[in-house]
């Protein structure tokens, strides 16, 4: 990893990005409690790791990546991402969204908000996604 993204990645955990990866995790466990909730927790958990770690990362559309739609790009992940943002989502973006505001107010915060707001967005509709390298 490249000394810029490593060091971005420690400043992110200092300041939000463990807790936030928390609630992602807690999101996920739920789900996966619940049994029928393990789509839903595989995408959680794949994003617990992007928001612990994401300089150096992105989230972009699965069928961008494979070139192709699958379960979770079609119809049914349509439907898995309106299930999440009423179970999980909305709370997971709030988090997200008040974390990037205190982060905001600073001007050394000001990536560290950036990338929050993004995570707000993944937040709201994470099936269907993939983590690939910058």
């Amino acid at each position: 990893m490249p000394i810029l993204p490593l060091f971005l990645n420690i400043l992110w955990i200092v300041f939000g990005g463990l807790w936030m990866a928390a609630g992602w995790v807690l999101a996920a466990v739920i789900m996966a409690i619940t049994i029928v909730g393990l789509p839903w927790a595989r995408a959680a958990f794949n994003i617990a790791a992007y928001t612990l770690l994401p300089f150096g990362q992105r989230a972009v559309r699965r069928e961008v990546v494979t070139g192709r739609e699958d379960i979770g790009t079609g119809l049914l992940g349509f439907l898995g991402n309106l299930i999440w943002l009423v179970l999980a989502g909305w709370w997971l973006a709030i988090a997200h969204l008040v974390t990037a505001l205190g982060l905001a107010i600073t001007i050394v915060g000001i990536p560290f908000a950036w990338a929050h707001l993004k995570l707000a967005g993944i937040a709201l509709w994470p099936i269907g996604r993939a983590i690939v390298p910058a």
